[in-house]
């Protein structure tokens, strides 16, 4: 069956200013980051929330931090095969590309406990507050990769499949729009629902941990994994699954403690 999309051929770069290039990934970051700055201000205009809409300019620094350290040292670690032991200096090169979901969440995980302690507040309330934020970064972070045609999907015959061009006739899954759509769109609608009423304190931030390990551990199955690291065991499980799932686990275990708990 014929494809039925072609990948268009789009300019990772969006902006040249003389010698500076300014790339679109780049620019889908800053996208993330007002997105959860702008939600913020919104939600915390409610009155059961931790955080006053003066202190999101704070707060989006410690994020922003916590994403950019831990999603580089997250992907040293996870995916350069010992480039941060052969070479420690590569973790500030952050131009060079490189960034893994899963670092970045522990860095935020700890920047927000950093925050929480500074500032007097419970950090599962904190995170509870930050989750409903975090898929619109998520989804403009995947339009990013998809941009910059990275992340390749596995081939396929279904009418939806996209040829890309670097890697010859054959059509693939979008896995980058797979994720924007699953990880970015669905999880924002389900978690930001859920949010709109008050929760015992954890079962935001266990849906939204659930939410995306699920999410990730799907769209794996149609995406190719990193060529040099390649499937981990089964000829199927990759480093993203393997990843995912403590996450699916300790967000399953987080939500059921939380909902037998009172509203907080």
């Amino acid at each position: 069956m014929p494809a039925m999309l072609r990948y268009p051929d789009i300019d990772p770069i969006a902006l040249s200013l003389g010698p500076l290039d300014i790339y679109w990934y780049g620019v889908m970051y800053g996208v993330g980051f007002g997105l959860a700055w702008w939600l913020g201000r919104l939600r915390a205009r409610r009155a059961d929330t931790p955080i006053a809409a003066v202190q999101m300019d704070d707060l989006l620094l410690y994020g922003a931090i916590g994403v950019i350290v831990g999603g580089r040292m997250g992907y040293a670690l996870f995916y350069s095969e010992g480039q941060l032991l052969a070479d420690p200096l590569s973790i500030l090169r952050v131009w060079e590309g490189g960034m893994a979901f899963h670092g970045g969440l522990l860095g935020v995980i700890l920047a927000m406990w950093l925050y929480a302690k500074r500032h007097q507040i419970r950090p599962l309330a904190l995170g509870d507050f930050i989750a409903p934020l975090i898929p619109p970064g998520l989804a403009a972070g995947r339009l990013g990769n998809f941009i910059n045609g990275e992340l390749w999907g596995a081939p396929t015959q279904l009418p939806w499949g996209m040829v890309f061009p670097p890697l010859g006739p054959e059509p693939r899954h979008p896995s980058q729009l797979y994720q924007l759509a699953l990880e970015g769109v669905v999880l924002f609608v389900v978690v930001w629902w859920f949010s709109r009423r008050p929760r015992p304190a954890g079962a935001v931030t266990g849906l939204f941990l659930t939410g995306y390990g699920v999410a990730r551990f799907l769209v794996e199955f149609v995406r190719l994994p990193d060529p040099h690291i390649g499937y981990l065991a089964g000829g199927w499980l990759t480093m993203g699954q393997a990843l995912s799932a403590p996450m699916i686990i300790a967000g399953a275990i987080l939500m059921t403690w939380a909902l037998r708990r009172p509203t907080a």
